[in-house]
């Protein structure tokens, strides 16, 4: 039963993050599948960049892939009964942030030696919105509706 958990969070997180950071990038005017290969980029080298529609596919994959690791987290942390005694709402805005801070302090700066913190305060919004609601909230939500095994 985890693992239906874990698939259903990360299609609707996968998919509202997608669609956010596709229409935020479309709202500047800027070409979607590039920040899609930007994120193929991360794990397959900047080579990535240049493989098109192709590139852009596989970033998309790599979002999935990322998501799913979120969510098996979360999942994990949940079954410790301390942490699933916690109100929904206050895991997934602890995890939100903690989703954050790990991308844009950890991962980010390693692969791509961007600073942080970020000193963009549209940029910082933009990203916790994203870690906060429909990652950590979305998550946590659908962890607590779907039917637990019997």
């Amino acid at each position: 039963m985890i693992r239906s958990r874990i698939a259903l969070a990360t299609l609707i997180s996968g998919t509202l993050d997608a669609l956010f950071a596709s229409g935020m990038t479309l709202a500047k005017g800027k070409d979607v599948g590039a920040v899609w290969r930007g994120v193929a980029s991360g794990p397959f080298g900047d080579g990535a960049k240049d493989w098109g529609l192709g590139g852009s596919l596989l970033g998309l994959g790599v979002h999935f892939a990322l998501m799913a690791l979120m969510a098996a987290v979360l999942g994990m942390l949940l079954r410790q009964p301390r942490i699933a005694a916690v109100n929904w709402a206050v895991i997934g805005v602890i995890y939100g942030l903690a989703t954050y801070l790990v991308m844009y302090g950890i991962v980010l700066p390693w692969r791509f030696g961007s600073p942080f913190p970020q000193t963009n305060g549209a940029a910082i919004a933009s990203a916790l919105f994203a870690h906060v609601v429909l990652v950590g909230l979305v998550m946590s939500w659908l962890f607590r509706r779907t039917p637990a095994p019997a």
